[in-house]
Formats: structure tokens, sequence, C-alpha cells
């Protein structure tokens, strides 16, 4: 019998990337094309489908071994249904994305957000590999989430689940407003436009701080900034941490996973970052709790979209 393999398309607002799996989540070939968002809908799906029968024909593999098409996709989808709601990157609103690319390609096909599908990568073939129940966080211009329990993605019954970049953490005298519109969220804090932002306030506050020399201040110069001792760099730094091990904490206590994986760009800040959590979480969960589990940071990085949405047709 010939072997299966799973293809995974990834849709951003600039490129499509697409790739093939097997089902052991390896990733065996790669491809990328343009979105054309400009085009419109029909282009955008069209695209998809053209590029997932392109990377096929251009691989060892035959069409009839495609087991399935997993796409993941910004936005706000009904994922039971199949249906993009409303994809502000993309243009897309109440397009039945899965329905349109299944009658195109006549393979199954599944769809989920993209926190959702780069956590399912990372459980699959990434630093979850062999844990069946995990969380993610995607620590970049926000906060990303995924949850993993069971091997499987948890969802909500309005696909909303693991939206943990909007968890209310902070305390409302320290409270600012999110995007989302709620106050106190975890984004405003440990997101690198969080990090950023708070940067940016101290030096307009006129804190002594080496960050006042740098005319435009990345979360890298922030990390950069607090490792050669920057005292109010390290505070930011402190900050974003102590709110994400204090979250890490909440989310055991009520999952118990095995292993929390960080990604995205600011989790490239290493230990410096990553023991400061650890420290935290130690302190706010419960020993029995907190036996055993681990804070990892994510192994795919940009190919986890890829990977994870291949997952979806094992996984979904």
């Amino acid at each position: 019998m010939s072997e299966k393999i799973y293809v995974g398309v990834d849709i951003g607002g600039t490129a499509i990337k697409v790739g093939i799996c097997n089902e052991n989540g390896d990733l065996l070939q790669t491809y990328e094309g343009p979105t054309e968002t400009d085009k419109g809908t029909d282009a955008i799906l069209n695209n998809i489908a053209a590029y997932v029968r392109h990377i096929v024909s251009e691989s060892p593999f035959q069409w009839e071994q495609v087991e399935g098409v997993g796409i993941g996709i910004a936005g706000f989808l009904d994922i039971p249904n199949g249906i993009m709601k409303f994809a502000p990157n993309l243009g897309l609103r109440n397009v039945p994305v899965r329905d349109r690319v299944q009658e195109a390609l006549g393979k199954p096909v599944f769809i989920n957000n993209d926190a959702n599908v780069a956590a399912l990568g990372e459980a699959w073939a990434g630093a979850g590999k062999g844990v069946s129940d995990c969380v993610c966080y995607t620590l970049g211009t926000g906060v990303g989430g995924g949850i993993i329990i069971d091997g499987k993605i948890v969802q909500g019954f309005a696909g909303m689940a693991g939206e943990l970049g909007h968890m209310a953490i902070v305390p409302d005298l320290e409270a600012i407003q999110c995007g989302c519109g709620k106050m106190g969220c975890l984004e405003t804090v440990s997101s690198a436009t969080g990090i950023i932002k708070m940067a940016k306030d101290a030096v307009e506050r006129g804190d002594r701080t080496s960050l006042s020399a740098v005319e435009n201040i990345t979360a890298k110069d922030v990390f950069d900034a607090a490792k050669a001792g920057d005292e109010v760099a390290a505070r930011i730094v402190n900050r974003a941490a102590f709110y994400l091990g204090k979250s890490m904490a909440t989310v055991a206590i009520v999952l118990n996973p095995q292993r929390f994986i960080i990604g995205g760009g600011v989790s490239k800040a290493g230990d410096f970052l990553f023991d400061q959590i650890r420290d935290v979480f130690r302190k706010f969960t419960p020993d029995l709790i907190q036996e055993g589990v681990e804070i990892v940071p994510a192994q795919l990085g940009n190919n986890a979209g890829i990977v994870g949405a291949a997952g979806l047709v094992l996984r979904s």
C-alpha cells in the first residue's frame, strides 16, 4: 500500500505556504506562492487549490496518496461548518472556504485558526512530540494560544478556546485597554507590542534608560538592554515574564498539561526570559500540579503552521 501524505496550507496576507507531511509529521516538501488578496475571494481560493496541486505534482508522490488538506487561517471562523466569518488580512467575510476548496480538489479539507494550527504542529512534530496534553503560547505582535488535549485541539463551542492573550490578568490599577476592547489582557504586557509600548512609555516619562538613545525601539532592543544591565528594561521584561508565568499557573490548575510551549519572536530571548517565567510559574502553582510540568521553547519556527495544518487531517 502506498504511503499516505497530508498537505498543509498556511494562508498569510502576502503569501500562501504549502507543505507535504507524512504520518509522523515530517515536513517533506514546501512551496510558496502569492496570496493575491487584491484580486478578491475567488483568486485566493483558486490559488490555494492551484498551489496544492502544484506541490503534489512536483513531489515524488501521486495525487491518489493525498489523504486530505488542512488549512490554517488568521481570523474568526465557524470551524464546524468550515466558514471563514471574517479574515481582516485577507478581506474574506462569510466565505465557505472548506467546501469551496474541497470541491476544487476532490479531497477532504479541514480548516482552523492559525494559532490552533501552530499549536497542533508543535504538538505533533515539534516541542510537544510524544506528549498528549500541551498548551502553546505564541508571543509576537499579540499573544496567541492553542490548547492540545489528548492530541486534539480544544476549540470550545464557538471555536474561541485558547485565546490566552485575552486572559484579563493584569490588576485594575495597572491595566490598560487591549485591542480586543477589554482591560488588562495578557497581550498588553507580554506581546512584542506590549513590551515596546512599556519601553516607549518609560522613555517618555524620562526614566533613565539606554533605550532613550534607540530611535525605533523593538522588543529585541528591550531584551538586549535588560541583559546588559539596564534596570528599566529589566523591569519591563520581568513584568512580561511575571504575567506569562502567572497565566500559565492558572491554566495549569484548570488543565494540568504536561508541557507549555512558547514560540514567536519574543521567545527568542531564550533562558533570560524562560527562567523568569518558570520561577513565577513555580511560585503560583501548587506543588502537586506543577510536578513534571515543563516550559520549553517551540521548535518548528515558521513551519509550525504548515505542519499543524497537515495535522488537521489526522487529528480533526
